[in-house]
């Protein structure tokens, strides 16, 4: 996951002076920061230095990711002006992350993996809609339901700036690209098909002419799976809270499972993570056996930041010897 950077060292102390938003618009810092923890643990892939919001900032609204808070928005968007008002992203305004791709592949092994990110438009707007982090997401959802006519016009226009970066990302030459709605948990399914898969759809299907894998995940998502994967995703990340068998048994055969190690089993000790590794082995197999097209070993969620860096080299090292 993308937070793989947090718990290093060497990460802490290049961002010690230079802001998290800083450091995503400097392609060297960018490309310093991605290549970390493939150095550091040897994954198979790297996962691109960002954020969600950056397209967003980068576009021309004025926010800021506040530490211990997240993302804050100086004027949320809650009316038919502010919608309206909106800016479009051009993509030499992301030209930091697209030279900082150029830099990673310059450096990054052949046979390893880039994957590039972006926020879902449900996800992007409940921080636009809430001006930042929310536990209920009350304002978001009143639009939604109160107002779909402008709701449908703000998930447009998120729409727009969340294609935009992936294809600014994909021209660089991403290998994959994996869209967070890491929000969409908070949804009923009937409201998730609703009011979000429309959207979600438009920005997976304005990418499928790259021919990469296209892969979506959110938190709390376990009964969203089936819809979540029908917007067009080839491979469905899966949260610590539903077994990877019982996942691919909720979505289509033929689409890949990504998960699902809970985070806090890092700081457990080796003989959990062994044994808990194993499991999701064994449901990865499961799953591949009942028509999933594979199964690639992830986390469920970011790592956190006191997770001991050592432990997540033996993870990589043991994941590759099981």
């Amino acid at each position: 996951m993308r937070q793989a950077g947090r718990s290093l060292p060497e990460y802490r102390a290049i961002r010690a002076n230079c802001g998290m938003l800083e450091s995503c618009f400097d392609a060297e810092l960018v490309c310093e920061i991605t290549m970390q923890p493939v150095r550091r643990h040897d994954t198979d892939a790297a996962i691109l230095f960002s954020d969600i919001v950056v397209p967003l900032r980068a576009a021309g609204v004025d926010l800021d990711i506040v530490a211990g808070t997240g993302p804050v928005i100086a004027d949320p968007v809650r009316t038919a002006a502010d919608v309206a008002a909106l800016p479009r992203l051009e993509p030499e305004e992301v030209g930091a992350v697209t030279a900082a791709i150029g830099l990673i592949l310059d450096e990054l092994p052949a046979e390893k993996a880039l994957i590039g990110f972006a926020g879902a438009p449900f996800t992007l707007a409940s921080y636009l809609i809430e001006g930042g982090p929310s536990r209920t997401y009350e304002r978001t959802k009143t639009m939604m339901r109160a107002d779909p006519e402008l709701w449908n016009q703000l998930m447009g226009k998120i729409a727009d700036v969340t294609i935009a970066f992936l294809r600014a990302q994909l021209d660089a030459g991403v290998d994959a690209v994996q869209l967070f709605d890491s929000w969409a948990g908070t949804l009923s399914e009937a409201d998730y098909l609703t009011y979000v898969a429309p959207h979600s759809a438009r920005v997976l299907a304005e990418v499928a002419d790259y021919g990469v894998p296209r892969i979506h995940f959110g938190v709390g998502t376990g009964e969203l799976l089936s819809a979540m994967t029908d917007v067009g995703a080839d491979v469905i990340g899966v949260d610590w809270r539903v077994p990877l068998d019982v996942a691919a048994a909720r979505v289509k055969p033929g689409v890949a499972i990504q998960g699902n190690l809970d985070p806090t089993v890092l700081m457990a000790g080796d003989a959990v993570l062994e044994r808990e590794l194993r499991r999701i082995i064994g449901e990865g197999e499961r799953a591949v056996a009942a028509g999933a097209r594979g199964h690639i070993l992830n986390l469920g969620h970011g790592v956190m930041p006191g997770t001991d860096a050592d432990a997540i080299t033996r993870a990589v090292e043991l994941i590759h010897t099981l």
